[in-house]
């Protein structure tokens, strides 16, 4: 069999699907652990991967909620912004969709004009320098209640930073239920923000109706048990509704038990739009160009369908039309010449 690898490397990508604090590298963690001394995260970068070894979505979420505890500054924002960018050039990730959760900063104590004016400020030197286009979802912590929901949509309006396109939830779904955080997605969408809910990772199906129903949900973050229900994939199908899948994620989290049981094959063959991303990158020692790997061996796909499924992130992203056909385009002109060479 062909090894994609280099091809997918080369790949022009775009990502839905991928967390601010969750895309820290073992070297930006081990940097803002030194310089936070008094935090129990290791400082050594090699020592990262047992710390990353997760025995359920409890057990990650402690662990993710550690990291978050060292990005105390306007600068640790910045610096965790800018670097996570420079991780995504190299993979030549061209867009990218990059999830941050305002709440968890600014209750640590960050001013919350100053954190704006951080990721904005990374945003733009991210374009200028590297190549690599930001935009921000700004999401509820879950697990933070209405509180948190209240201060989320409150800094996406009021303040509403340049690169701000959406607006989510993320965290625990067991015991969180979906239709409560209404009131504060219809005042994001209203502000003009598109609504991009997690819905159906730990829970099944119910919750992602709840999340489109309740929540006008545009696109789903992993949406792994919607193939428990075949009314809900013909629905995705049928509205063009699309699923951020994240494969490596679903295992690491427990989410799925073994990776090939993944149910991103009865999505595709329901013909469901399926974006492959990476979640929290080194959190699950993967990154973006693994999970296309990942995808063409469970999807049995070369490189013209990997170029396809790079696609389908262009498609359902929310960069605008020229940005779309721009991408869309170098796609296939790199495909076009790979295959020719």
């Amino acid at each position: 069999m062909t090894d994609l690898h280099p091809f997918i490397a080369g790949l022009p990508k775009a990502e839905l699907h991928v967390h601010h604090v969750g895309s820290a590298s073992p070297r930006i963690v081990a940097e803002l652990a030194a310089r936070h001394p008094d935090s129990k995260v290791p400082t050594d970068p090699e020592a990262l991967a047992d710390y990353f070894t997760f025995t359920d979505f409890a057990h990650f979420i402690e662990v993710y909620l550690s990291v978050v505890d060292l990005i105390r500054t306007p600068e640790d924002v910045r610096l965790l912004t800018f670097e996570v960018a420079r991780d995504m050039a190299r993979q030549n990730i061209r867009y990218a969709e990059l999830t941050i959760t305002p709440f968890s900063s600014t209750r640590r104590g960050i001013e919350e004009k100053s954190f704006m004016a951080a990721i904005e400020d990374a945003r733009r030197a991210a374009e200028a320098e590297l190549g690599v286009v930001l935009r921000w979802c700004f999401d509820i912590p879950g697990e933070a209640g209405l509180e948190a929901a209240e201060e989320t949509a409150r800094l996406a309006v009021d303040l509403h930073p340049e690169g701000l396109v959406s607006f989510g939830l993320g965290g625990p779904e067991v015991g969180v239920p979906r239709p409560q955080f209404k009131p504060y997605f219809d005042r994001a969408i209203a502000a003009g923000l598109h609504s991009v809910p997690h819905a159906g990772e730990t829970t099944g199906p119910q919750t992602i109706w709840d999340a489109l129903n309740e929540l006008r949900a545009e696109r789903i973050g992993h949406g792994t048990s919607a193939t428990e229900d075949p009314k809900l994939l013909a629905h995705l199908a049928e509205h063009r509704i699309p699923l951020e899948v994240c494969p490596t994620s679903n295992i690491a989290t427990r989410a799925v038990t073994d990776l090939d049981e993944h149910p991103i094959k009865e999505m595709v063959a329901a013909g469901v739009l399926v974006t492959i991303n990476s979640d929290d990158p080194p959190m699950f020692g993967s990154d973006l160009n693994n999970e296309y790997a990942v995808a063409a061996r469970l999807l049995q796909l070369d490189e013209r369908g990997l170029a396809n499924l790079a696609k389908n992130a262009v498609e359902a992203s929310f960069l605008d039309p020229a940005g779309k056909a721009r991408l869309a385009a170098e796609i296939d002109t790199y495909t076009t010449a790979w295959l020719e060479r």
